[in-house]
């Protein structure tokens, strides 16, 4: 065990959150994380010298042949060089701190493997000479933050949806259950309908001025002159793409019935380049197929499982005893979950499926930012806990030990 004190005010524990969309990094103890940074980076050739920009503004800066690409594949780390380099970025330029002063914890998903495990130690110990590391697991960290230590964590993240249950702090592998569809399912539903309506998504770079036009009348605007990259255009597309589904996209309250969603209010919303109009139903039907897989897509991403049956599934999976205390305790985070009507459907969907004597409860805190931020909100109360400072893999034990030592203290 490490006999050292890693909290308190002369401290600041360092928490990262590693997502497949962002890395939200911050001091243990507060309240948020201070920098919600992009996953994905830039890079490009300056004078036969590769450059990379990191962060919103170095992504969005323009030069002449940048690229867009992420150092993560499946939530994991995949490329290792460009990783140490965000890291530099997040130590220098965000955080301006030295490593060497804060013991960190960081995230990593239900489903990591053991070399990426010891790599990540490694690094932290090797290069960054920090007194000491923790890793813990998502789920786990959405536990604590929800004051839940047994539950039924369903994240609706970037790249998929899983469901995760925990048990007394314990994360039960056996009954993981990921599905495919997440946030980039639904933002390319949400691209293919606006294509089928003949929706030009034309993102901020390219607009230089535009004029007030009637709904649904061709936009009138002047292009700014820009050659992207396909990677660079795609990623401000995806931007684009992003804020219409946090705009307009909403989960129906029960099995899509178009009859029911024509009485329900149209969604007003405008594009970079001036053209605006009203969307109705269809706001329903893109997201139908994340509950119903009877509307799922004829092509791309198809989930294997609605959401529902996440949950029932990986339950199933789990002790006959435990299976109660799961339903009881469904809690659900992830920026995919930030959809209007996700909770409520999922509440819905389950009551109709959980057997009678199961007491259901489906958990959800109230605001998006919350749900976005669990992760990291749960790595900011446990590192500043008093019982878990013992927890801690110190710089004494790495040496002494090895990088295998994260297999088993963590």
């Amino acid at each position: 065990m490490s006999g050292a004190v890693y909290s308190g005010d002369d401290i600041g524990a360092i928490v990262m959150d590693i997502g497949s969309n962002t890395i939200r990094v911050g001091y243990a103890g507060e309240e948020f994380p201070r920098h919600d940074i992009p996953t994905q980076y830039a890079y490009y050739q300056d004078e036969n010298t590769t450059k990379y920009n990191f962060g919103t503004l170095g992504l969005h800066a323009p030069h002449a042949g940048a690229e867009i690409s992420t150092c993560l594949k499946d939530g994991m780390v995949d490329n290792w060089e460009i990783f140490e380099l965000m890291m530099n970025y997040i130590f220098n330029s965000r955080l301006h701190t030295n490593p060497e002063n804060h013991p960190i914890i960081l995230s990593e998903p239900a489903w990591i493997i053991q070399t990426k495990r010891e790599q990540m130690v490694e690094l932290f110990f090797e290069k960054y000479n920090v007194p000491a590391v923790y890793l813990a697991k998502t789920p786990l960290l959405v536990g604590v933050a929800n004051n839940r230590p047994t539950c039924l964590v369903v994240d609706a993240g970037l790249t998929h949806t899983t469901a995760v249950p925990l048990h007394d702090g314990i994360l039960m592998a056996q009954a993981i259950v990921k599905s495919p569809a997440g946030s980039d399912f639904t933002l390319e539903q949400s691209r293919k309908m606006l294509s089928d309506k003949h929706v030009d998504l034309v993102p901020y770079y390219r607009v230089s001025s535009k004029e007030i036009v009637k709904p649904d009348e061709p936009a009138v605007w002047k292009e700014r002159y820009y050659k992207a990259t396909a990677s660079w255009h795609n990623y401000m597309v995806k931007e684009l793409l992003q804020d219409f589904q946090s705009t307009v996209l909403q989960v129906a309250d029960a099995p899509y019935d178009e009859e029911v969603v024509k009485s329900i209010p149209a969604v007003h919303y405008e594009f970079p380049n001036g053209f605006h109009r009203d969307f109705g139903v269809e706001r329903f039907k893109v997201v139908e197929p994340l509950f119903n897989l009877a509307s799922r897509p004829s092509a791309g991403i198809q989930p294997s499982l609605d959401v529902s049956s996440l949950v029932t599934t990986s339950v199933g999976m789990c002790d006959v005893d435990t299976r109660p205390l799961m339903y009881a305790n469904v809690v659900v985070t992830g920026g995919n979950s930030n959809i209007q009507g996700f909770t409520d459907r999922l509440t819905r969907d389950l009551q109709s499926k959980v057997p009678p004597s199961m007491r259901l409860k489906v958990i959800s805190q109230n605001g998006s930012i919350d749900r976005r931020f669990s992760p990291w909100l749960g790595g900011a109360i446990l590192a500043s806990l008093g019982n878990f400072q013992s927890f801690w893999i110190s710089r004494q034990e790495y040496d002494e030990t090895g990088k295998a030592i994260v297999q088993n203290r963590c």
